[in-house]
Formats: structure tokens, sequence, C-alpha cells
């Protein structure tokens, strides 16, 4: 009986402690899952004064919109374009400013220092560089006697812009992970690949990289799941043009509901995003996971 009182005593204390976020994960985040997914089976815009219960006639006229294809393949694509490089590049610079011997954290800091800056100042920053005629990329092109390139404003152009901005901003924060995965392993695995006399690659492949699998799959996620939710620059940069080039489907869902004031086919676009996301999300770790070393 005294155990009992003692465990139970015990699960209190823990469950009193989790009880304010709790809350706060019921107010901000199931709470509106449920009423965003409730109604985006309601006819809410300009036209209805109360909105009214269409079944899914909102996920319908989804499929039929041309914009909503257009968009959800521009994201698709600006996905594939920043996720494996932004990985990837993340891992090559961990990887040097793990060995680098002098200015260190000179390094660091350099390669994290844009991951510091708002997405917002970014955005204007490298809005003055894309500027044709007077932006900084124009005149380096002079250079090399290439012709000025509206990057902005080719729909050819722009997302390739969009993506070479989002990986420089988005690189360095995945580089801190990957740093924090390589201070975890163990130096003697080093030292016995040297002393076999394993070139540098073969540690990289057979000792390096397997025991970074579970960062990998980590900041793989989290970038995949960025993909979709950066668009601060869209709102500064081309607000989704030309003609939706650079449309990504968070910013085709605010322009639904904040501009043309359709709350209902915005919910049932929030209800897809969300579906996409966690399907890709269960499809990477219970994909990867078979590939992890654990520690």
């Amino acid at each position: 009986m005294g155990e009992l009182r003692a465990k139970w005593k015990v699960n209190m204390y823990a469950w009193l402690l989790l009880l304010p976020s709790l809350i706060f994960l019921l107010l901000f985040t199931f709470y509106p899952v449920i009423q965003t997914f409730i109604l985006s089976f309601h006819q809410a815009d300009l036209g209805s004064p109360e909105p009214f219960f269409n079944g899914i006639d909102n996920y319908k006229q989804m499929l039929e919109d041309e914009v909503f294809w257009k968009v959800l393949t521009n994201n698709i694509w600006f996905a594939i374009g920043t996720v494996p490089t932004s990985v990837a590049l993340a891992l090559a610079m961990a990887l040097f400013a793990n060995k680098a011997l002098r200015g260190k954290s000179f390094i660091r800091t350099a390669y994290f220092y844009p991951t510091v800056v708002p997405m917002i100042a970014v955005a204007n920053i490298w809005l003055f560089i894309y500027t044709p005629e007077y932006g900084a990329l124009s005149h380096v092109m002079e250079w090399f006697g290439k012709g000025d390139m509206n990057w902005l404003g080719d729909q050819k152009n722009v997302m390739w812009a969009m993506i070479f901005m989002v990986i420089w901003k988005e690189a360095g924060y995945f580089m801190i992970f990957y740093l924090a995965g390589l201070q975890n392993i163990s130096q003697e695995l080093y030292e016995s690949a040297s002393m076999e006399g394993a070139s540098s690659w073969t540690v990289f492949r057979r000792i390096t990289f397997p025991l970074l699998m579970p960062t990998t799959m980590f900041v793989s996620i989290i970038a995949f799941t960025n993909s979709f939710k950066l668009v601060d620059h869209l709102v500064i940069m081309t607000k989704g043009g030309p003609d939706n080039a650079s449309n990504l489907l968070l910013y085709y869902i605010y322009e639904t509901a904040f501009s043309f004031w359709d709350q209902g086919m915005a919910s049932a676009l929030t209800i897809v995003m969300v579906v996409l996301l966690l399907l890709v999300a269960a499809f990477q770790f219970f994909g990867m996971d078979k590939k992890i070393h654990y520690n």
C-alpha cells in the first residue's frame, strides 16, 4: 500500500509539472487543428454570412483548381532543391569546422551567421542582390561579360533564386546538429581506423556517416518541414509571382484565407498540407530507422 501511494505521488507530481505545457498544447495546437478540420467541410467565404456545411465540396474544388496543382508542384520542387543540398552542405561544413585547427570559432560563427539573421532581413538582402541592373549579382555577371538577368521576374529563374537563398539561410542551422553529432562519436574509432591504415573516405563511409544517421534523419525531417513553412521571403520578394511561378503552398493558404477571405478553402488546404507533411515525415522516420546505428 505504501509503495502504491509513493508511486501515485511521483506520477501526480510529474503530471502537475506537465500540466501547463499540456494546457498550452491543447489550446494552441490540438484545438486549432480540430477547428480547422471541421471548418474545411464548411463554406465560409465573403458570400456566406454564416459558415454552412458543404461536405467535401472544398476538396473537390481544390482538386479542380489549376493554381493549387501548380503551387503544390512548386513546393515539391522547392523541397527537392533545398532539402538534399542544404543537408549535404551542412554536413560538409560541419566536417570542415570540426577539423579546422586555426580560426575554428570564426569559421563556425561565419557558417552559422545567416541563421541568426531574420528571414525578412535575409529577403531584403537578397532582393538587393537579385535586382536587375543595380543588384550585386548583375554587377558580378557584367565582370564575366554576361547579360543582365531579371532573376525574380523570370518564371524559369525565380524558383532557382529562391532555392539558392534558402540553402544559404538554412545550411548553417543544420550544421550545428551535425557538429553536435560529430562530437559524440568516440575518438577511439578514428584511432583504430588510423592504425589500420584506412583512408579518409573509408573512415567517413564506414564510421562517420553511419554514426551520423540519427542526426541526418532528424535534420532531413526538419529541412522538409521548413521547405513548406518558409514563406516570409515571398511576401518581400515576389508575392508568389510571376504568374505563381514562385508561389508555395503555405503562402497560397495565406492568400486564400486573408486576401480572398475563403476560410473554408484555406482550412481544406491546411489539412492537405498537414497530412502531406505527416506522411513524408513518417516515411522518412520509418524508412531511415532501419539504416540507423544508435549510439
